[in-house]
């Protein structure tokens, strides 16, 4: 009797051999979308890409073409896209519930960046049986618990992904929990965060790369940061020192560990980052270990004096590492990165400068606001508007540079999903302020 292997590489391999790939289907075809459409389409073994849905469909082709695929076929219904790949075709198509209502796709992969049209994705991928790997943290910070919830519900897994800086961290984290170690904190390493960057300061840098302009800004001003450290939080229980974290600078990062407070380490856990350490890039873990003779034997391994020891992951590569965030779900039901419970931080938007009544928002990586990080009793014990929810809010009165942005300061766009859904999570876990929960959570714009 030959024993069937469970090991993931393995399983790949053997779905490869048999011709039975894990079948992807692909929301959003930017710049982060074909960088993923190369790795998965030159082909994985034992996965392929086998359906694009853009709005723009020039885009999905070009995704295709620079993954050195040459013919395609295009739909517009499900049954249409499943006929195309059981030809083995990659197939187009400009309608998402195309791929999310397809028997023949196992696992979406959403990567638009958007709120609102990411979750009615999400929500009906999960209706229909699907895993989700969420490339959008903007979605994942703001409603990743309720998400998780219903895709249990649903037995599905939902999930960020490795390759983003949360999921290395907690793989990383995994591990070293899993040999025993306790793991005090974990985050980003950031070469630079400048709160002020704006989508004309970036210009730029975006044109030079082939990037969004909106979100190389995200990249530099915080808020992106922010929002993988609140994955991040979510998924470990681990929460913010303060508003912002504490970002240290340091030479290298296993200086790290002796530059956060260890009250709060110890206490909470801790998310945060260090910045401009040596390696410049990837994901950092600390551990405490107060045995003296096992104290010892890491500082032996040179891995510093203690009580506190870093751990890290010298690369972050979204686009390639995807791919076992994949595998994991499908052949494992393993989530990479995956809320645990209740929300425990959340993204506040800030004011980018002094903004005046009348003002609409322009959301993420935008001229009016970044978002910060913040612990949920903080951030809902000033009724802070989530930066994700920010776009499209009309100012009711100014507001200065610096300050937080609340529910009661703004009228919300009419009939988002989105609104709905973050009310339905923090009514979940009690997280409204009784006297206010209607003006704080379901205002909107006459």
């Amino acid at each position: 009797m030959v024993r069937q292997s469970t090991m993931t590489d393995a399983v790949l391999r053997d779905r490869e051999f048999k011709g039975q790939p894990i079948r992807i289907g692909m929301i959003g075809a930017g710049a982060t979308g074909r960088a993923i459409a190369l790795q998965l389409a030159t082909p994985v073994p034992g996965m392929r890409l086998v359906a694009i849905s853009n709005r723009t469909r020039s885009h999905a082709e070009r995704a295709l073409r620079e993954a050195g695929v040459r013919d395609w076929s295009v739909a517009g219904s499900a049954r249409e896209v499943e006929k195309a790949i059981d030809l083995g075709v990659p197939v187009l198509t400009e309608d998402p519930t195309a791929l999310t209502t397809c028997d023949a796709i196992d696992v979406i992969v959403e990567v638009t960046g958007t709120v609102d049209n990411a979750l009615r994705v999400t929500l009906d991928s999960f209706e229909h049986g699907k895993h989700v790997v969420l490339v959008n943290a903007e979605l994942d910070s703001l409603l990743g618990p309720i998400l998780r919830e219903k895709a249990d519900s649903a037995g599905v897994v939902v999930t960020n992904t490795d390759g983003d800086e949360p999921g290395v961290a907690m793989t990383l984290l995994r591990y070293l929990r899993s040999i025993g170690l306790r793991t005090v904190a974990a985050g980003n390493i950031k070469g630079m965060v400048d709160y002020y960057r704006t989508p004309e300061t970036q210009k730029g840098y975006a044109e030079k790369f082939d990037q969004d302009v909106r979100k190389v800004t995200s990249f530099a001003d915080a808020t992106k940061l922010s929002m993988e450290t609140t994955v991040l939080a979510n998924a470990t229980g681990f929460h913010v020192g303060r508003r912002g974290m504490y970002g240290p600078a340091c030479g290298n990062v296993r200086e790290i560990g002796n530059l956060l407070p260890p009250e709060q380490m110890l206490a909470t856990g801790l998310v945060d980052y260090s910045l401009g350490a040596v390696p410049h890039t990837g994901a950092w873990v600390v551990v405490h270990e107060d045995v003296p003779l096992k104290r010892d034997q890491l500082t032996y391994y040179r891995l510093g004096e203690g009580p506190f020891f870093v751990f890290y992951t010298p690369f972050h590569l979204p686009y390639i590492q995807i791919a076992s965030t994949i595998a994991r779900a499908a052949i494992h039901k393993d989530a990479t990165v995956a809320p645990i419970g209740a929300p425990v931080c959340e993204v506040l938007t800030m004011a980018k400068r002094d903004l005046k009544a009348g003002e609409c928002l322009d959301g993420v990586g935008g001229f009016c606001a970044y978002g910060l990080i913040d612990n949920v009793a903080a951030a809902r014990g000033v009724s802070a508007l989530p930066i994700s929810l920010s776009e499209g809010c009309r100012l009711r009165k100014d507001i200065p540079k610096d300050s937080v942005i609340s529910f009661e300061d703004v009228d919300l766009p009419q009939g988002r999903l989105a609104d709905r859904l973050w009310r339905e999570q923090a009514t979940r876990w009690g997280l409204l302020k009784e006297e206010t929960p209607e003006r704080s959570a379901v205002h909107v714009s006459r």
